[in-house]
């Protein structure tokens, strides 16, 4: 039993430097082996790579584009049973990863860090959390999972389930699309939440950008809802 955690970085050696540490010593408290794999752009912008080889991390370059291109490399370099991910900007506190490794050991398929459930809080701009909210609300009616918080990547999934998906989205809608493709691949999927708080990045500044990010995510809504009712007509046949 073993563990990959992956991070996908852009522009985050500053944050790494503080990150992989405190990441290194909750996941050796596991007990379980463990490997840490850092997802850099296609074309390095910063010293990234020197960062990984200072505290013992696995440096490889995206293959395909954007966000969902990124994640997709993290899939397919990770060599363990468990995939541990979360953001490199600071947002996600490795203190988390004790509960979520826990919970996904008491028996679950996928375990989010979720700012949403009981005790959970986010520390963002009031006007990401509407938006944030308004996502979740309408995505969880969109791919019908019943997750409070479907738009965080602090998540721990059964590696093998998700190198079975097939994932197609380039940017941040990935993370719904994961969470579709998971459900139409296991009918009887676990997803649990743990509460995590989410904070303001440490260093650098957001790579998202609000209007490309809301016709994206409108862009995709539709396409999932295709996807999702041309499911359906398939089981029929």
């Amino acid at each position: 039993m073993s563990i990959s955690v992956v991070l996908l970085a852009y522009k985050e050696a500053e944050n790494l430097k503080v990150l992989l540490p405190q990441i290194k010593e909750k996941i050796e408290a596991t007990g379980e082996n463990y490997e840490m794999i850092i997802v850099d752009t296609a074309q390095p912008l910063d010293n990234t790579s020197e960062v990984c080889e200072q505290f013992g991390a696995r440096y490889v370059n995206q293959r395909y584009p954007g966000f969902g291109g990124a994640f997709r490399t993290g899939i397919e370099e990770a060599q363990f049973d468990k995939f541990l991910i979360m953001d490199s900007d600071g947002s996600h506190n490795p203190v988390y990863i004790t509960d979520i490794y826990n919970r996904f050991c008491q028996g679950a398929d996928l375990v989010i860090g979720s700012r949403y459930v009981k005790g959970g809080k986010t520390n963002d701009a009031f006007s990401s959390i509407v938006m944030s909210k308004i996502l979740n609300t309408v995505f969880r009616i969109v791919i019908g999972v019943k997750a409070k918080d479907i738009s965080t990547d602090f998540r721990m999934y059964d590696t093998a389930q998700l190198k079975k998906t097939e994932l197609t989205c380039q940017n941040y809608d990935v993370l719904q699309e994961v969470l579709m493709r998971l459900k139409q691949n296991n009918k009887k999927l676990v997803i649990a939440e743990v509460p995590i708080s989410f904070d303001k990045r440490m260093f650098g500044e957001s790579k998202r950008r609000l209007i490309p990010f809301i016709i994206g995510y409108i862009k995709t809504m539709f396409r999932l809802i295709a996807i999702r009712i041309s499911s359906c007509f398939t089981k029929r046949k």
